[in-house]
């Protein structure tokens, strides 16, 4: 899944979202791959920051007073969590852009 939940896809344009994620993607198991890792996943405090983050942005907003999906209010027991991060293209590229110059902080990598 390219432009996944808590990305700015759905609330973008599309393409240029989906081109910058699969260049993110390419970029780090290019970097796992000269490091001669062979596994990375989010490590769970990243994780948690950046749904907080993603949480804070979207309450600033009314997304999330709408019974709608972006809030997962579609699947019947669902915890509601705000799916799109809606802080700006410009910010998510940033914040990308951030974790990569820091050697993919936030990321766990393993041979």
């Amino acid at each position: 899944m390219i432009t996944g939940p808590q990305s700015p896809g759905v609330k973008s344009q599309m393409i240029f979202s989906c081109q910058q994620h699969v260049d993110f993607i390419a970029d780090i198991i290019d970097y796992a791959h000269g490091c001669q890792m062979r596994r990375i996943e989010a490590s769970r405090m990243a994780e948690m920051a950046w749904v907080q983050h993603n949480n804070e942005v979207a309450d600033s907003t009314l997304y999330p007073l709408a019974n709608s999906w972006y809030m997962g209010a579609n699947i019947p027991g669902k915890p509601r969590v705000f799916m799109p991060y809606v802080g700006g293209v410009q910010n998510y590229v940033a914040k990308c852009n951030e974790v990569a110059a820091k050697g993919y902080e936030g990321f766990e990598m393993s041979a």
